[in-house]
């Protein structure tokens, strides 16, 4: 088969690989019908993630059709068109039993694209498959479903939820990628009196408004200004940081009011300075982690019954066979207007949910 590899820091290529084989009885091989880049994919190819070897098939997020599983298999089977997770859970260990998936410690967490091949790929292996992937309703299109596979959940479990987000409350979101977008649709889920995203490009700052922002700053902006103006000087309640570099997350921490939360969830491939010179005595929390898909079902019902806003995200589409074009239109988002880079040729009927507009 064909398969985005990475090749060492830098370098990436589109070319043959072995086909992927069932190794273990809980696994499922899936052809992939629809997949995306994800923000992590840039910071692999970049050389901030050094766990991931040369040789190594990218990608943790797809949609596609079962072909084959092992004998342990029960929740699919061949012909099922399910959503690959980004997070892969043994279900058996301490964090697992707590549906802290990301911190599997059974083999699982995040592998794919990471510690085993991924699915920038025409099949992959999923491990674990009873409980790392999820069947999909034909009333969810692919291309909408692949956006509940990473982007939304992380959004909404690493910032919305561990930002602890209110009724009422000032959020500012430092990012305003596909991650920052899809933190700002699901923190609006619980009605913030305010959200304010920051980003160096005027074309995700749009979407950023479109999609809920009720203010928006570049860098050369001055957003902390802003921020201290519309709160009087007092500071954000929930400040996001999505972006994953020194400056804004230090910049994060400077918009937090006393009190407030910072909701890390950027990746990270540079120390940042945490300056506990000042923020000791504000009471301010901060939060890490790494998604644990633990809320994907939710928003996939969401998701199937019209009521989570996916439509803009996918800006861009090519054919699987495009992923080197792909990865060059994304890793140059400001240039191209990228947001969300799908490809896949998805083959099935769209089934409109009753109700849904």
């Amino acid at each position: 088969m064909k398969a985005l590899v990475f090749q060492g820091t830098g370098e990436v290529a589109w070319e043959e690989v072995s086909d992927p084989k069932v190794e273990d009885a809980a696994d499922a091989i899936v052809r992939v019908d629809a997949v995306t880049l994800c923000g992590t994919d840039l910071h692999i190819v970049k050389g901030d993630v050094p766990e991931v070897e040369p040789g190594r098939v990218l990608g943790h997020e797809a949609v596609g059709t079962v072909v084959e599983t092992g004998g342990d298999v029960r929740t699919v089977r061949p012909g099922d068109r399910v959503l690959v997770s980004c997070i892969s859970s043994c279900g058996r260990c301490a964090f697992c039993r707590e549906r802290r998936y990301g911190q599997c410690r059974g083999g699982g967490g995040w592998v794919l694209g990471h510690l085993i091949d991924g699915t920038q790929a025409e099949y992959v292996r999923v491990p674990f498959a009873d409980l790392s992937v999820h069947p999909l309703p034909n009333t969810v299109d692919s291309f909408d479903a692949v956006l509940l596979a990473d982007i939304f959940p992380t959004a909404y479990e690493v910032g919305v939820l561990n930002g602890r987000v209110r009724p009422g409350d000032t959020v500012v979101v430092v990012g305003s990628g596909p991650i920052g977008l899809a933190a700002i649709i699901t923190a609006c889920l619980y009605s913030p009196g305010r959200i304010i995203a920051v980003d160096l490009a005027d074309s995700r700052l749009a979407a950023a408004r479109r999609l809920g922002a009720d203010a928006t700053a570049t860098a050369a902006e001055g957003p902390e200004q802003l921020v201290a103006d519309l709160t009087d000087g007092l500071g954000a309640d929930v400040v996001m940081e999505a972006v994953g570099v020194p400056e804004t997350f230090e910049m994060c921490t400077r918009m937090v009011r006393p009190g407030g939360h910072v909701a890390n969830i950027g990746v990270h491939g540079k120390p940042a300075a945490l300056h506990l010179e000042d923020l000791w005595i504000k009471d301010v929390t901060l939060t890490t982690g790494l998604v644990d898909t633990s809320s994907t079902p939710m928003l996939l019902r969401m998701t199937a019954a019209g009521r989570l806003p996916t439509a803009g995200l996918v800006t861009h589409r090519f054919a699987l066979g495009q992923m080197e074009e792909a990865y060059d239109v994304f890793a140059r988002a400001a240039e191209t207007g990228a947001i969300k880079v799908a490809l896949g040729s998805p083959q099935h009927t769209a089934v409109q949910a009753a109700g849904a507009a």
